[in-house]
């Protein structure tokens, strides 16, 4: 199996199994517990937080969640008022936001999926509203938000920005402006189970989960194991930041050459180059993954897969239904070798012509 669906999840770095190995096997301690073992498993995940927030921006704190989507749920349930958030945020963002049963604008993107920071602002000024959303990094187009400059027109009136980074935590800066971000170990090479919310000091929210309280806002017990993986996975991001993203530049040219004649979606410019999101007019992209199995891509977001919607961030970009039927996203990351990606979109391009020809 060629594995080129990194936007899903991405492999685990074998440096942060290593680090979770001994709290696995080894030490088993509760870290919120006042004994000496229990101190040691603290200590493990105050490395782990730190290790975090060397990718985050100065002056907030790193809070462990489950992952990226109660982090989201949290920030987003946690601040009251009305909310502006942009059209092709992640389900985790736009679901959330429905749910929660407040005033809320959603604002259009443009073509490459980009929303307009004046826009932006003028929503909060009509909507008098408390908190914005917008996301670093598309999960589905790859496109990159312009978060400093919304950042910048938003919050001197007196908004929040919360930004899902989870595409982009560890592979792009995470700008200054931000007031809380949202984040997810698997999609740097850690595990799954794991995310945070990084709030900027003097934010205060109204708790998600009620309990022990153990996080300082957040309740639960924390697993040594996985905090120790999500820091290792973090640590290992920062020091090689420049060489993937690098690599996933240069991957990204060879895919484009293997699909010459296939459409981009999204930006060709303001992009996470591992993520390459492409269309071929007629394609019958169900039979294409049955006809290639042993390569693992994506039809669009692994999270709406099996519900038989067009994706929504197709449609925001101006896609029609046909068009976005016919879209494949193909993610690849520091494990991909150039070889394995050539064979296998060559393997791709070559089903798909054979549909054309049966056409």
């Amino acid at each position: 199996m060629t594995y080129l669906d990194y936007q899903a999840t991405t492999p685990l770095a074998p440096e942060a199994l290593d680090a979770m190995l001994p709290w696995l096997r080894d030490q088993h301690a509760n870290p919120h517990s006042p004994h000496r073992a229990g101190r040691a498993a603290k200590a493990a995940v105050e490395v782990a937080r730190a290790q975090v927030a060397a990718l985050l921006p100065a002056g907030g704190r790193v809070v462990f969640t489950s992952g990226a989507t109660e982090a989201l749920n949290w920030a987003i349930k946690g601040v009251g008022g009305a909310i502006v958030t942009q059209a092709t945020e992640h389900a985790a963002v736009l679901d959330t936001v429905a749910a929660s049963g407040r005033a809320k604008m959603v604002l259009p993107v443009d073509r490459d999926g980009r929303v307009a920071p004046d826009a932006a602002a003028a929503a909060v000024r009509e909507t008098g509203a408390r908190l914005v959303a917008v996301m670093l990094v598309n999960n589905e187009i790859g496109t990159v938000q312009p978060i400093a400059e919304i950042a910048a027109a938003v919050r001197p009136l007196g908004a929040l920005l919360l930004c899902d980074a989870v595409q982009g935590f560890g592979r792009v800066a995470v700008p200054d402006g931000c007031d809380m971000v949202a984040i997810s170990a698997h999609k740097i090479y850690g595990p799954k189970g794991i995310g945070a919310l990084w709030v900027r000091d003097g934010v205060t929210l109204a708790p998600l989960l009620h309990g022990g309280d153990q996080e300082l806002g957040r309740s639960g017990t924390l697993s040594p194991a996985l905090c120790a993986g999500f820091g290792a996975a973090a640590a290992l991001a920062k020091a090689r930041m420049v060489e993937d993203g690098a690599e996933a530049a240069r991957l990204f040219a060879v895919a484009q050459a293997r699909l010459s004649g296939w459409t981009l979606n999204g930006s060709d410019e303001a992009r996470w180059p591992g993520n390459l999101s492409v269309r071929r007019d007629g394609l019958d992209v169900a039979r294409l993954m049955s006809d290639v199995r042993d390569v693992a891509f994506s039809a669009g977001s692994a999270c709406a897969s099996g519900s038989g919607r067009t994706s929504h961030v197709l449609r925001a970009i101006g896609l029609n239904d046909a068009q976005a039927r016919s879209t494949i996203r193909i993610g690849f990351g520091r494990y991909t070798r150039e070889d394995e990606l050539a064979s296998a979109l060559d393997r791709l391009v070559a089903a798909a012509d054979k549909q054309k020809v049966a056409a």
